[in-house]
């Protein structure tokens, strides 16, 4: 009897760590550093299109406002 308890014992703990294994792969992470992980995660949302391709005036339209700007004051003071 004392045998069987002992198997029946030996049973339950490797089904205990084969659950434990199993378990702790799923905590694994892909990626080994958090660069990594950004990086995968831009290229994943511009694959979906979230980065839309916009393209802004707004800094040429501000160069050439300062630059006006600055030849103002040239033409003021001259």
């Amino acid at each position: 009897m004392i045998t069987s308890r002992h198997s029946d014992t030996n049973s339950a703990l490797q089904s205990l760590e084969a659950a434990a294994v199993s378990a702790r792969s799923g905590f694994a992470c892909m990626f080994s550093n958090s660069d990594e992980y950004e990086t995968a995660l831009i290229s994943e949302r511009r694959a979906q299109g979230r980065y839309g391709a916009t393209h802004s005036n707004w800094p040429t339209i501000a160069f050439v406002g300062c630059c006006l700007m600055v030849a103002g004051t040239v033409l003021l003071f001259a």
